[in-house]
């Protein structure tokens, strides 16, 4: 039963609530890398909108490097969703069921060699640090393209801006006081639970990630992504079993 359902979660064959069930975990571990990152780097990782506003800001007092190293992390963020787009369409070439469970797995390598990077941060600090930062943007860009892929665009997992506005929207239609004289039902507004819903468990989730992954940090340290990249090789791994048995 629980392989089945793994198998359902990354399978190439998609339904809407896998796709939905996906992005709630995959907003969990987005919460718990981006916390953690922060507390190892000092810097959020997960969305490019404060990168961006940063290397203006930089370049327009005359911080170069400050905002090189802006664009730096920006291009390791659209690196890591490229790359997811050139996994999902190499092995929809070849017809495998694990398409979208290679940058999973790939994700999960990559939080490991994360996890060795911290490890040595204190002693090497200069150049350990950029490096970790470009790692966690590459991964944030990978998982973030993931989702994207799957649910044609619907969830979003590394940042919430997005989430959060529509969240907004339909509380905003759902509040909607419709008067009882409207009789053309083109104008009545009407709240789209099912949406509203999904949001609703992506911010949630997100945040409780974020909670779980700076106090697994706080307390255990890098050996904190561990868990994130097994739980990220389970579900990565019924897929690519069945891709192993067919070779």
């Amino acid at each position: 039963m629980t392989l089945s359902f793994l198998h359902r979660l990354t399978g190439r064959h998609r339904t809407r609530s896998a796709n939905r069930q996906l992005g709630a975990v995959l907003a969990f571990v987005a919460g718990a890398v981006n916390a953690g990152g922060f507390l190892a780097v000092r810097r959020y990782t997960s969305h490019m909108t404060g990168v961006i506003s940063g290397v203006a800001d930089d370049l327009a007092i005359g911080e170069l490097a400050l905002a090189l190293a802006g664009l730096a992390s920006l291009l390791a963020f659209i690196a890591g969703a490229a790359c997811t787009a050139l996994l999902i369409n190499w092995a929809r070439r070849r017809q495998m069921h694990s398409k979208y469970a290679l940058a999973l797995l790939l994700e999960a390598g990559l939080l490991l060699l994360f996890g060795l990077v911290g490890a040595h941060l204190k002693t090497l600090a200069h150049l350990l640090v950029p490096t970790a930062v470009l790692l966690l943007c590459f991964i944030m860009g990978l998982q973030n393209a993931i989702v994207t892929k799957i649910s044609q665009a619907e969830i979003r997992t590394t940042h919430m801006t997005g989430v959060v506005t529509d969240l907004g929207i339909e509380l905003g239609r759902l509040l909607y006081w419709n008067r009882s004289t409207v009789s053309d039902p083109a104008h009545y507004v009407r709240a789209n639970r099912d949406k509203l819903f999904i949001h609703g468990v992506v911010l949630g989730l997100f945040f409780v990630g974020g909670v779980v992954g700076a106090l697994a940090f706080k307390h255990f340290g890098f050996t904190a992504t561990l868990p994130i990249a097994l739980l990220l090789v389970l579900m990565a791994s019924p897929p690519l079993i069945v891709d192993l048995q067919r070779d």
